[in-house]
Parts: structure tokens; sequence; C-alpha cells
């Protein structure tokens, strides 16, 4: 089998190709093309097309006529997708070897591979749902911040009960980071169904900048992302204060802030030495021009960020939930979640040791090529033709 092409039928119920998650099934998809993996893709719907040696089916449009989303809502739109997913592979079972499905709209196509003996990888884009709603709402009393009705990460438990069963049922989970792995086992799943993979960043359109911060320069470091409890940019801008780094340095934070956020550390974002910049279109060339990237986050899947953070050339100082391709003290430093004292010292090192900065800089750069979406499929096409070895 090893030399054999692999078959795979890929199951997204979003708008493959879009943001965030969206984006990452259309790069792993033509990663996986690049890896020589047949891909037949079953979507809801499509922003930007795929290789055209992809074969295409969408369950929310016939030709050039769409469902919208809006219509059907999300958790029925998934439902949909996994019935027609469920249908077409009892009908073309000979021609797949392994099903890749995603959250929420995989239950029925689980089934329907299990009776027909086609083992089936569920992607974990987070980690366990249980504990991402748990410390998203620790987080949020922490603070003292409700999370509007419907916000990502807030309790659903029609959801939750869904995503146990699709744990359950589907032969492996694929983790794309350590900590993800580790949120399972606490759940008590096996070692064994757990599938390591990772993500990767487009190198295309992002290279490295500016050579590591001197002596005589302030450090420049930047926060990309949507700006909620989760992601603690509170605890970065806390370190970032309490660090020397901030009399002569920069801070830019880049994202949109859920409601009541921004109001409740506004004295820290309004320090002379943070610049809010809000949602950009220009993340890597802002990336090109800064030292180090922060992410002090309490959850995470692998941010996708750190990846591209890797490549223009930031030295990382992230939380140990954010899932990052990060060895500490040899790619950047790694500091425990919520810990601000960590991150406090990790900036005041960098910001007092340039040669320690340059270090870690271009030891970050040195493998950065195990890091693209190219690199990603090849990984993943691996991970593929272990299963079919068992």
């Amino acid at each position: 089998m090893q030399q054999s092409t692999i078959r795979v039928l890929y199951s997204f119920p979003h708008k493959i190709g879009s943001g965030r998650i969206c984006w990452t099934a259309w790069q792993q998809v033509v990663g996986l093309v690049g890896a020589g993996v047949h891909v037949t893709a079953v979507v809801g719907s499509m922003a930007k097309n795929l290789p055209s040696s992809v074969a295409v089916k969408k369950t929310l449009g016939i030709g050039r006529l769409r469902i919208p989303y809006r219509l059907l809502g999300a958790r029925r739109a998934s439902i949909l997708h996994d019935w027609f997913t469920a249908s077409w592979l009892k009908r073309h079972a000979s021609e797949i070897d392994v099903v890749h499905a995603w959250p929420l709209g995989a239950l029925r196509t689980i089934r329907a591979a299990k009776r027909l003996g086609i083992p089936v990888v569920l992607e974990r884009p987070n980690a366990h749902t249980r504990f991402a709603y748990q410390v998203v709402e620790e987080e949020c009393e922490l603070i003292g911040l409700t999370l509007p009705e419907g916000f990502e990460h807030k309790y659903d438990g029609v959801a939750l009960a869904h995503e146990l069963l699709e744990y359950q049922e589907s032969d492996y989970l694929l983790c794309p980071s350590e900590f993800v792995a580790r949120t399972f086992r606490n759940e008590g799943f096996p070692q064994a169904k757990l599938l390591r993979h990772q993500y990767g960043y487009d190198q295309a359109g992002i290279r490295p900048g500016r050579q590591a911060a001197t002596p005589g320069q302030g450090l420049v470091m930047i926060y990309v992302g949507l700006c909620t409890p989760r992601k603690g940019l509170h605890y970065a801008l806390q370190a970032w204060l309490s660090s020397a780094a901030c009399k002569t340095g920069k801070f830019i934070v880049c994202g949109g802030f859920v409601p009541g956020y921004r109001e409740k550390y506004s004295q820290w974002l309004n320090h002379p030495s943070v610049e809010v910049l809000g949602h950009r279109s220009d993340i890597p060339d802002l990336m090109m021009k800064a030292d180090l990237f922060v992410l002090s986050t309490v959850e995470e899947g692998s941010a996708l960020v750190t990846y591209e953070a890797r490549g223009a050339g930031c030295v990382l100082l992230v939380s140990e939930a954010s899932g990052a391709v990060c060895e500490s003290m040899h790619h950047g430093l790694v500091h425990p979640t919520r810990d601000v004292l960590t991150l406090t010292k990790h900036i005041d090192l960098l910001n007092n040791d340039r040669d320690l900065l340059a270090n870690l800089r271009s030891n970050s750069l040195e493998d950065v090529n195990q890091l693209t979406w190219t690199a990603a499929g090849v990984k993943l096409r691996d991970v593929y033709r272990s299963i079919l070895r068992r």
C-alpha cells in the first residue's frame, strides 16, 4: 500500500477556502495533492477553487445554484452535508481507502465508513471541546466578562453531545499539537487513537523580515488574532507593561475585539508603547518588521499564525496551550498558561540579551521549511499510510 496512490474522501461541511478552519482545510487538500494523494473533496461550498485533479462534490449547491448557509443555519447545513457524504460513500466505497472528516458534520459518515470497513480520521482543530468550554468559561469568570450568545467556545450542550459521539465512533483523532492530544488523553482516550500531524504556512506570501534588533533598538512585539479572553491578550499586555521593554519598544496589537474586552483593558491598550491596529490585511508585512510574536492563549489547536510568525522571522513567546511548533530556548520561549511573571521574564531576557534573540531567530528560520503546507501534506499522507499499514 505504501507504494500505491492513497484515495481519500475529504469531508468538510463548510465553505472551503475562506477564513480560519476553511483556509486550513483548503491548504490541507492542496498539500495532499502535492504529496501524491488522490482526493475526493465533499464540501459545503467553495470560496476558492481546488486543484483540477480533486474530484469536488458540493453539498450546498448544484451547478451554479447555491443554498445560503444563513438560510439553513450552520447546524442544519452540517447535518445535510453529513447525510450527503454518507450516501455518496455507500455508493463509491470501492474508490476510497481513508475517510478524513471534520467535526459536527461527520457522524453519519463515520458510521457508514465503519460498516464498509473504511478507516475514519476526525480532524481536531482545537482541544477537546469539553475542555475548551470549561477553560474559556473559567477565563471569562476570572476577568469578569460574558461572551455573546453563539460566540465560539461559549457552551453549547447540543454541539458537545454530537462531538462526543464523533470522538468515540471515529477510528482516529488527528491532533495538530501535543497540547490537543493531552486534552484527549486527560479525557480517557488511548494514545493509539491519537495521531499527530501538523498545519503550515504559505511561503509565497511570507518571508523573513528585519534582522534581530540590536541593543540600541527597542523591541517590536506583535499579537495577531481575535482579541478575546481565550487568546490571553490581557496576559501579554500585563507582561509587556511589566517589562523594561515597554520603555523603548512597541507592542503592536492586530485583530478585532469581542464586545467588552477592549473597554476592560483600555488603560493598558492606551499605553504609549501599545499600538492597536484592529483588523489588518497586511499582517505578513507587519510581522516582518517585528522581533517577537506573542500568544499567551489558554486554549488552542495549533495556531496558524505561529507558523506564519516563524516564517516571517519573529521569535515566538507562546504559552504551552498555543499548540505552536516551538522548542523552548531553541526556536523561542514557552511559558506556562496564565503565567504573567514568566512571560515578563522572557520579554526582559530577550530585551537584555540580543545575542540570544539573534540565536533563537536563526534556529527558528533554519528549519522553517518543515512548517510549510507542502510539508504538512507529506506528513498527513504518511499518517494515512500508517493507518493503512495497521
